[in-house]
């Protein structure tokens, strides 16, 4: 259920991981929903953000960790996501971003979920450029995390890897300048 609420997620955001379309995904009794996950779909939907934000960590780790130059860390993150979002066949978003675009405001307990899930992918990428100063790799990182999920946006519109490499490219330019 949790892998079946991810997939929802990533191609259609929190509006479309209703309990039914899990059920249905996951090929699971209904009953089994309210038994692993008694208050509903908040709950299922909170555990599978902080399952995915568990691989998606372990994900952008291992791509930035195969390089060992800033800007060819960047280039491999970025091509790491451009094959992600093609495999997906431009259907795939990050679930972090389909979510927080539906959330409304009695969703706070998601909200936090969320908010953790981009600070720990913020101190992650950090951690990974040493540009002498810890505040300069943080502000680094958030450009790198808001990127990789406005990129996500473009490339379901426009059908292409594209903005992946393309902004991959013009962040690896930066990444060379801080080193």
């Amino acid at each position: 259920m949790i892998e079946a609420t991810i997939g929802l997620m990533r191609s259609s955001g929190l509006s479309g991981a209703g309990i039914n379309d899990i059920v249905r995904e996951s090929g699971a009794p209904k009953g089994s929903v309210y038994h692993f996950f008694p208050n509903g779909k908040v709950q299922i939907v909170s555990e599978a953000l902080e399952s995915y934000s568990e691989k998606v960590l372990t994900f952008v780790d291992q791509a930035l960790a195969s390089k060992h130059a800033p800007a060819d860390k960047i280039k491999a993150l970025f091509s790491a996501f451009a094959r992600r979002v093609a495999e997906g066949d431009f259907q795939k978003s990050c679930p972090f971003g389909t979510v927080s675009l539906d959330l409304e405001r009695e969703l706070e307990e998601l909200r936090v979920v969320l908010e953790t899930a981009f600070s720990d992918l913020k101190a992650l990428i950090a951690k990974h450029f040493d540009f002498g100063n810890p505040r300069r790799a943080q502000s680094f990182a958030g450009l790198v995390l808001t990127t990789i999920e406005g990129a996500y946006i473009r490339c379901r519109a426009e059908r292409s890897a594209r903005p992946f490499t393309e902004a991959g490219a013009w962040l690896a330019e930066l990444a060379a300048r801080g080193s």
